[in-house]
């Protein structure tokens, strides 16, 4: 009869025990959590496939330059794969110029890339106990600002984009909440308007087709 409760009480304390031990397996993963991170990176934004603004295959089209903002996002380690929302606020140095007599544009006269938003989500797969390698997808909306023909002035007007962006990355835990990331996305604009500076309201929305790469950089933490 003792052996009998022994062994009774032994397989609740067990049963008991799994799901704790499940959750502290889970708590310590560097992948699993709230996570904030600082980023930077190169940023080129052109035409895109339809847009051909320039007769010569010379012109790159193009308006290049650094990004720098931060993400934050929530991950869920469910063991063979990591899931979780994402969202980044970032800004760009990237604008039009002239490279020899030749204006640099694609189709939106002279201007200079302002914010960039980004909301969405990725799933990834662990390499190992401190590698993770991911895809990513969502929304995103930016801001160009529409300059004067000399470049030094920057009116209180803006092309508004919207579009959908995709991307890949790998991440590395230094420890349980510290980590670095290099990633690559894609960003595809095909809706925009103009928004004026309040005297007048905004344009009708209008199709567009602007491509936008960037390879970025991040170090964050998690809590």
């Amino acid at each position: 009869m003792n052996k009998a409760v022994a062994l009774i009480l032994a397989g609740t304390a067990m049963a008991t025990a799994s799901p704790a031990l499940a959750q502290t397996v889970q708590n310590d993963s560097p992948f699993t959590g709230a996570r904030v991170q600082a980023v930077t990176g190169y940023d080129n934004i052109k035409a895109g496939s339809s847009v051909d603004d320039d007769g010569n295959p010379n012109n790159d089209q193009s308006a290049e330059g650094v990004i720098y903002g931060a993400a934050v996002g929530y991950d869920v380690d469910l063991g063979p794969v990591v899931i979780g929302p994402e969202a980044e606020f970032a800004w760009s140095t990237a604008d039009t110029d002239f490279d020899n007599g030749d204006f640099e544009g694609f189709g939106f006269g002279n201007v200079s890339a302002d914010r960039d938003l980004y909301l969405g989500a990725r799933v990834g797969a662990k390499i190992g106990d401190q590698a993770l390698a991911y895809v990513k997808g969502g929304y995103t909306n930016a801001k160009l600002n529409i300059r004067s023909n000399d470049g030094t002035t920057k009116f209180d007007t803006d092309y508004d984009l919207d579009g959908y962006r995709v991307g890949g990355g790998l991440e590395y835990a230094i420890n349980r909440n510290m980590f670095v990331n290099a990633e690559y996305r894609y960003s595809n604009y095909s809706r925009a308007e103009v928004d004026f500076d309040g005297t007048l309201p905004d344009s009708d929305r209008f199709d567009v087709d602007l491509d936008r790469h960037q390879v970025s950089v991040g170090l964050g933490v998690r809590f």
